[in-house]
């Protein structure tokens, strides 16, 4: 996307997203995060990447994604479960979805203070190499850091009512 530049994004619709993501994660987790610096991003993944979409619809239409490299997702699992998890197999998935629902739902209760109704979908999950289409809005990226390094990254690809 030439000549997007981070100006263009409303950072009062970004920043209940990255709370919620930060705020979720260090109760469920105990993983203190930092925000990095946002950019316009892609749909392109890698092959280690796991990936948990939720639709918004309402006052603001889109997705938000969070964005985990394989390693990181099953750390997040593993403490949620209190226990190793070493595959993606079918508690892995069912507790990342549940975080992604856990976040959004914060997100949107956040967003609802400030008299922006939205409505949440349920999850959608990836794992693999993959494409993404937002085309009809841009695609911020905001990576979350765990000791300097990505944790995750919370992928936002929405537009208001009136857009």
């Amino acid at each position: 996307m030439e000549g997007d530049t981070m100006a263009d994004f409303n950072v009062n619709l970004i920043n209940p997203f990255l709370m919620a993501s930060s705020s979720v994660i260090r109760d469920v987790c105990q993983c203190e995060l930092k925000v990095g610096k946002p950019y316009v991003k892609g749909g392109d993944f890698k092959e280690d990447t796991v990936m948990i979409m939720i639709g918004l619809t309402g006052e603001l239409r889109g997705q938000v994604m969070l964005v985990f490299n394989e390693k990181n997702a099953l750390s997040v699992v593993s403490r949620m479960a209190m226990m190793e998890i070493t595959e993606m197999n079918e508690l892995a998935v069912s507790a990342i979805s549940e975080l992604t629902n856990m976040i959004m739902g914060n997100a949107a209760t956040i967003l609802s203070t400030k008299g922006i109704a939205v409505d949440i979908t349920p999850p959608t999950f990836c794992h693999g190499s993959f494409s993404v289409s937002t085309a009809y809005t841009k695609d911020v990226c905001v990576p979350l850091l765990s000791d300097g390094e990505t944790f995750v990254e919370v992928d936002i690809a929405i537009k208001g009512e009136e857009e």
